[in-house]
């Protein structure tokens, strides 16, 4: 994995870039879990690198998160500006297609908790992406979309049983896509809770969040196979 410095907004942040061994098909974003950069986003980007494309964990803080529960007050305090808070997501796609192996490519993104909900705000500020692929990630906002905006497939990856991500809030965000004449899909999981991607959350001790081995298959050759719908 390579470092790549960028900032914004005067906080100097780090991109973790991880490089296929040919020429890359095309460049996703990953947007990370609320823990930001960590080994399992690692190995995400290695995994996106193997399928040949060129892939970056973004950074939303700019500095080490000791833990889950350090994570909470840097999210709350990152996220309190809508318009900050999508300058920072942005400075991240645009720090990708400046890598000079992207140059020309076409830009996904993907998230992970948080991070899918990062995803799913740079698809409703209108962000030149072709496709957004979110993983347990909350589906709220506080702009929704407009009519024409969106410019990427959707597909969203969620647990039925995620406590974080109730039905209501589900039927929400199908509502709000449809006013917004999006392509989207989505996937649900039924019995599975939120970060069912990590086999790390069963050892977290937290009941809302699960590991489950058959969605985390699931979901990511649903991803695979949307990419390779939108690239082909």
């Amino acid at each position: 994995m390579d470092a790549i410095a960028y900032s914004h907004a005067g906080q100097d942040l780090t991109g973790w870039l991880a490089r296929p061994e040919g020429p890359p098909r095309a460049a996703v974003i990953i947007f990370p879990t609320i823990a930001n950069y960590n080994a399992p986003m690692e190995k995400r980007a290695r995994m996106l690198a193997e399928l040949g494309y060129l892939a970056m964990v973004a950074d939303f803080y700019g500095e080490p998160v000791e833990s889950f529960e350090a994570s909470l007050p840097l999210a709350e305090k990152l996220r309190a500006d809508l318009d900050h808070y999508r300058g920072r997501l942005v400075a991240a796609i645009e720090t990708l297609r400046a890598v000079p192996d992207a140059a020309g490519l076409p830009v996904l993104a993907i998230g992970y908790c948080m991070g899918g909900q990062a995803a799913l705000e740079m698809a409703r500020d209108g962000q030149d992406l072709l496709a957004v692929v979110t993983f347990h990630g909350t589906l709220t906002t506080r702009r929704e979309a407009k009519v024409g905006t969106i410019k990427p497939r959707i597909l969203i990856c969620h647990g039925d049983a995620d406590p974080l991500v109730p039905r209501e809030q589900v039927i929400a965000f199908w509502e709000e896509m449809d006013r917004a004449e999006a392509n989207w899909h989505f996937h649900a999981y039924s019995g599975v809770r939120h970060g069912f991607t990590d086999p790390g959350s069963d050892a977290r001790g937290i009941a809302a969040i699960s590991y489950d081995a058959s969605a985390d298959r699931q979901s990511w050759a649903a991803m695979v196979n949307l990419f390779d719908e939108v690239l082909d």
